[in-house]
């Protein structure tokens, strides 16, 4: 069984790396989805993998992660099938 998970990142989250360290993390784990700016002003990630490797990129978001990052929404969802393959900065 894997996990989709949906998270939205609120604080000052553009124009400090955050999509690159979130594409960087996630490759390095091994899971795939995608990472985009919002017009809003914040990041949008998806990712789809095994539970234990969604929760330690969710992990990585939420502590080391590059700007000021003041609150984290997520949405979890189980899967058995992915649409996504790799993982990749949106634009």
């Amino acid at each position: 069984m894997f996990t989709r998970l949906y998270v939205k990142i609120h604080g000052l989250v553009q124009g400090v790396g955050m999509r690159y360290f979130i594409a960087t993390e996630a490759r390095r784990i091994g899971v795939d989805g995608y990472v985009r700016n919002l017009r809003d002003g914040t990041v949008e990630c998806v990712a789809h993998g095994k539970r234990d490797d969604v929760d330690a990129l969710l992990d990585a978001i939420r502590t080391r992660s590059p700007g000021d990052v003041e609150r984290v929404e997520t949405q979890r969802l189980e899967s058995e099938t992915t649409e996504y393959h790799g993982f990749e900065v949106r634009f």
